[in-house]
């Protein structure tokens, strides 16, 4: 897994592609799945069918177009110094182990000599005459997967390599309370009777599925699999070591369009083997023609705008379960009728509104546990709005369960209405919110952090902390932050950051001795800064004029359109009342007019509907226009 290498802010999306760099030569790894000569044009019920017509088109522009086929076996030497992959090279990958792979994919690599990766689920591959599998719009039957006979044919050809896509890790397996399938290679399987599983039972079950699959992949086709595809790109670190111990170096994924790796450092062999960890896919699905499947190659993510809207769990909590799923529903249809690419989802409580966490969202054993609420409400985010879904979490504000402890810890600030924090530079700090972090990541699925704005020092606050230097207790805290990035990425592999920031050290940076934050090494440590422009919060005698001046600041500052989402305030907590809609819809035309890219809003009132849907869609929406109405 890689933990050094920063992604691009653009690979938060669901369209993906893999490019690895430091070899010059580019790796472009393509994840299919059943290929068929009746798949509708558009629209048909499987959205990951490809027609063979449009599989051939593929095939024949990458080859006109310059690109090679490569081996698996060609991407394990490039790794190992043996040889370099050539330019424009394309890794084809096959998974579930669907029949269509020997009668419709096998003949047409026989033609074109172009070798593949097909990775079955072996327990699909050993299904009973009797049963079935639901796959897609329908149950799929014994004679919709490959045999043996044919996987043992296709490996014997010398194109086609046979990995695994485990045993039977396919399928959902309850992950919380209230009875969310999540995927069965990160869940901890939540039980009424006991609980969720340990952590120790979890690892064996995920050796003992993958023992399975190596054992009944090595007994039919005569060699043991050297890669395991990840089974809804749903995995952790812990996981791709227990793959690596069974011989499966090479692992893939389908989370991260670009990416830096390793792959073609000659002959270095690094220990982590971060290189061969996870390495991206680009999803084929809605049967892209050629064109389609060219525009996406081609296509540009840098230049995709976020769109986020930062969500209060506390506000879906309730103490009736029915209501408060009601809630969630209606947070749900809200998200999917504005249609942002991210939500930014609270994974705390804060109930008294004083910026620090009484309680989590989260299984813990350092802090209260409010409701087991967080993972519920980002799986149904992640997978009926089609969000990207990041954890808010505090990095400092916490109210810890031992009071004693947190009288020791907790930072003496001068002004009572500071946030209440722990002491950054006492090492308990760190173990204990590093720990929460880890809880966090062990138990729900999401695809990034935003570290709140409690995360600052004032002047007079831990004066020893770097020494007294602003930029040394900038740094600090940064690193600090990047350090729970690294406790939680155990889990949740791949995870992007983003941090906010007060407006003020953007426009007076004289200011970073008061706030311990600067815009500069922001940019550089976090994939998206978080500004909070907020012209209301400040005071702004002319607000327009003031997100001007803001937006003219950040764009003359390196990387500073590229990494920055302006995040709009929807209340005007000095009254407090809600902003009008049509304040939502100026600022953020304004912003974009000024070559703003990234965009979001605080907070989203979706019981009451502040800011309107239309208004919110109108401004936040990552859609294409027309928008749909629903």
């Amino acid at each position: 897994m890689i933990t050094s290498t920063r992604l691009w802010v653009a690979a938060v999306l669901l369209a993906l592609l893999s490019v690895l760099a430091p070899a010059r030569a580019s790796l472009l790894v393509l994840s299919y799945h059943d290929i068929r000569d009746d798949v509708a044009p558009k629209g048909d019920p499987d959205p990951y069918a490809v027609s063979t017509t449009n599989f051939a088109q593929h095939l024949d522009w990458l080859r006109a177009h310059g690109y090679q086929a490569v081996s698996v076996q060609a991407v394990l030497d490039a790794r190992a110094g043996r040889a370099a992959l050539p330019d424009k090279a394309v890794l084809l990958t096959f998974d579930d182990g669907l029949r269509s792979a020997y009668t419709h994919v096998f003949p047409l690599l026989r033609a074109y000599n172009w070798p593949a990766l097909v990775a079955p689920v072996t327990r699909w591959v050993e299904l009973p005459a009797d049963q079935v599998v639901p796959y897609g719009p329908r149950d799929f039957t014994r004679d919709d997967f490959l045999t043996w006979a044919q996987l043992r044919e296709m490996h014997d050809s010398g194109l086609v390599e046979i990995g695994s896509h485990s045993h039977d890790l396919h399928r959902g397996l309850p992950g919380n309370p209230f009875g969310n399938q999540t995927p069965a290679a990160v869940t901890r399987i939540w039980n009424d009777a006991g609980g969720y599983e340990r952590e120790a039972d979890w690892r064996a079950r995920i050796e003992a599925d993958l023992q399975t699959s190596r054992g009944l992949i090595e007994h039919h086709i005569g060699q043991a699999p050297r890669v395991i595809v990840w089974p809804y790109a749903a995995y952790n670190d812990v996981a791709n070591g227990i793959a690596t111990a069974l011989g499966m170096d090479l692992s893939f994924d389908l989370e991260g369009r670009a990416q830096e790796a390793d792959l073609g450092l000659q002959g270095e062999d690094r220990a982590d083997q971060a290189s061969l960890a996870s390495l991206a896919r680009l999803l084929m699905h809605r049967n892209p023609d050629v064109r389609d499947f060219v525009g996406e190659l081609r296509r540009d993510l840098s230049l995709d705008g976020m769109r986020a809207i930062q969500v209060d769990l506390d506000y879906v909590y309730d103490a009736d379960p029915a209501q408060m799923a009601r809630n969630v529903d209606v947070l749900v249809q809200r998200i999917q009728d504005i249609g942002p690419s991210h939500v930014w989802l609270q994974a705390f409580a804060d109930p008294d509104g004083d910026g620090a966490a009484e309680a989590v969202y989260f299984p813990s054993r350092h802090m209260p546990v409010r409701a087991d609420l967080f993972n519920r409400v980002a799986w149904q985010l992640r997978t009926r709005a089609q969000v990207r879904v990041y954890a808010w979490m505090p990095v400092l504000g916490f109210k810890l369960a031992d009071a004693d402890l947190q009288r020791e810890l907790q930072i003496a600030a001068t002004n009572a209405n500071e946030i209440p924090r722990l002491d950054p530079g006492d090492p308990r700090t760190f173990a204990i919110v590093s720990d929460i972090y880890a809880e966090l990541a062990a138990n729900s699925h999401f695809d990034g952090l935003l570290f709140h704005d409690d995360a600052y020092l004032r002047d007079d606050e831990i004066p020893a902390y770097g020494d007294g230097v602003p930029a040394a207790r900038t740094q600090g805290l940064i690193d600090f932050t990047l350090a729970l990035k690294t406790a939680a990425q155990r889990w949740r592999p791949k995870l992007m950051t983003a941090r906010n920031l007060f407006a003020r050290p953007v426009l007076e940076p004289a200011s970073e001795a008061w706030f311990a934050q600067r815009l500069e090494p922001f940019l550089a440590a976090y994939d998206i800064t978080a500004l909070m422009a907020m012209p209301q919060l400040e005071n702004a005698d002319d607000p327009q004029a003031w997100l001007r001046t803001l937006a003219d600041t950040v764009r003359a500052t390196p990387q500073g359109v590229e990494r920055t989402l302006f995040e709009l305030q929807t209340v005007d907590w000095r009254v407090p009342a809600p902003l009008p809609g049509e304040t939502l819809r100026v600022q953020s035309r304004l912003l974009q007019a000024a070559g703003i890219r990234h965009l979001g809003y605080y907070p989203d009132d979706f019981i009451g509907n502040q800011p309107t849907l239309e208004d919110a869609r109108d401004a936040m929406s990552a859609r294409a226009f027309p928008y749909l109405e629903r």
